[in-house]
């Protein structure tokens, strides 16, 4: 189930840039709630059953650990549950703040990832290599940096355990690991500088073959990613969406026009989703 990555680059591009941004920026509960749900459940049709169970492991310890910090270090709020051994207030509203900013991070976190795994090194070239030639590489370099260095330290730990070597000492060989696979992607990196350069990249007047061509559904998906980002935009300056959690914790007033707006969110950032359920359908109608 992959249907949404065969969409052109510039329609990716804008839906996770549109549903970062509005992650990021608007700080409300309904909204981080509804973005990492969706994010959640995304990255787990992308990477497979054993990614979501390891999500479901780690997700929770990084979202306590990160929601407990907050009121450990910020005491603003009028809400006082219990003071500290220091004296510090505990305030309901720190504790909040720390839930939904802890939401948000990992929100954006799985956002990233599957960011990664649609939008390939080939895609953000093919985006901003006319643009800016130098910062597009460097950027898909960068964003394939992190998998390359996984996997090649998985296999250097392998065979490490076939020799036998990392029994010796663990910590040893952990840190010949760590600098093996570090020199391997920096070589890596210079052979890749060298071989596109040899190939002509980022000259004037180089040309390019792509593969990409904007669709009538690549036209109805930018439509309707840029219809629901003005909807919404619209509605957060209106302060439909309005929360703030100091002095005290305060919700914007719920009306039918606030409903909608966070029924365009959940229709955003739920919309590989549903590509993917509704191609699904398809394949199994035509099977």
């Amino acid at each position: 189930m992959r249907e949404f990555c065969n969409y052109h680059p510039a329609v990716l591009f804008l839906y996770f840039l549109a549903v970062i941004l509005i992650t990021c920026i608007n700080l409300n509960p309904v909204t981080v709630f509804l973005a990492f749900v969706i994010a959640f459940a995304y990255n787990a049709i992308l990477k497979g059953r054993d990614t979501l169970l390891k999500n479901i492991f780690i997700m929770p310890i990084m979202f306590l650990g990160m929601a407990l910090i907050n009121p450990a270090f910020n005491h603003r709020g009028v809400t006082i549950l219990a003071y500290f051994p220091s004296g510090n207030p505990l305030t309901a509203e720190s504790i909040c703040f720390g839930l939904i900013a802890s939401g948000m991070v990992l929100s954006v976190i799985l956002f990233f990832s599957c960011f990664n795994e649609v939008m390939t090194s080939d895609k953000i070239i093919y985006l901003f290599g006319r643009v800016s030639p130098s910062l597009s590489l460097i950027f898909s370099m960068t964003l394939r940096a992190v998998p390359k260095f996984i996997r090649q330290f998985k296999e250097v730990s392998k065979v490490q355990k076939v020799t036998g070597k990392s029994q010796e000492n663990r910590i040893k060989s952990g840190f010949s690991t760590m600098s093996g696979v570090t020199t391997w992607i920096l070589e890596d990196a210079i052979e890749t500088a060298d071989s596109m350069k040899s190939r002509g990249y980022g000259l004037p007047k180089r040309t390019a073959y792509s593969i990409y061509s904007f669709t009538k559904r690549d036209k109805q998906a930018i439509m309707f990613l840029i219809i629901t980002i003005l909807y919404i935009v619209l509605g957060a300056s209106l302060r439909t969406l309005s929360f703030t959690c100091f002095p005290s914790i305060k919700f914007a007033k719920v009306s039918p026009y606030s409903v909608s707006v966070f029924f365009a969110e959940f229709l955003l950032m739920s919309m590989p989703i549903m590509i993917e359920i509704t191609e699904y359908i398809k394949w199994k109608h035509i099977e």
